[in-house]
């Protein structure tokens, strides 16, 4: 079976967005998607959420919040194409919740650490696959 490569590409400015997101909310687990045209796995629009677990160990998005989105998104004819959230004291790799909760089969999962667990600097910004409770990584791609 051959597995086509996948990458994730986003803007420099989405990059950006994420990663500064991460670290203002550090020590808690920072959370939100980016938002793109529905059918073309394009990100586009930045959306911040709050970790309604407010833990530095756990997010979870707030479900009123998380309703809002989604009708939100329904109505521009978008969908969701980043899911990320960051880890604070391990490496961004998605922890067994988080494959438990990876709901959407088309979106990329970003994980940015903001623990300097690797020596090459203060975070981490990596991207998966979570299908069916299988997890692979994927080669980000920043333009711009």
């Amino acid at each position: 079976m051959h597995i086509l490569a996948r990458m994730l590409t986003l803007s420099r400015t989405l990059y950006d967005q994420i990663v500064a997101h991460a670290r203002a909310d550090h020590p808690d687990e920072a959370c939100g998607m980016v938002a793109g045209p529905e059918g073309t796995g394009r990100p586009e629009r930045f959306i911040p959420m709050l970790n309604a677990a407010r833990s530095p160990t756990f997010y979870e998005f707030d479900s009123g919040d998380l309703l809002k989105l989604y009708r939100e998104m329904d109505d521009r004819d978008e969908e969701p194409v980043i899911v990320y959230h960051s880890h604070t004291a391990t490496e961004a790799y998605p922890s067994r919740t988080d494959v438990t909760y990876a709901n959407e089969p088309g979106a990329h999962y970003v994980l940015v650490s903001t623990a300097d667990t690797d020596g090459l600097g203060d975070f981490q910004f990596r991207s998966y696959r979570i299908v069916d409770g299988v997890i692979t990584e994927e080669e980000v791609q920043v333009v711009g």
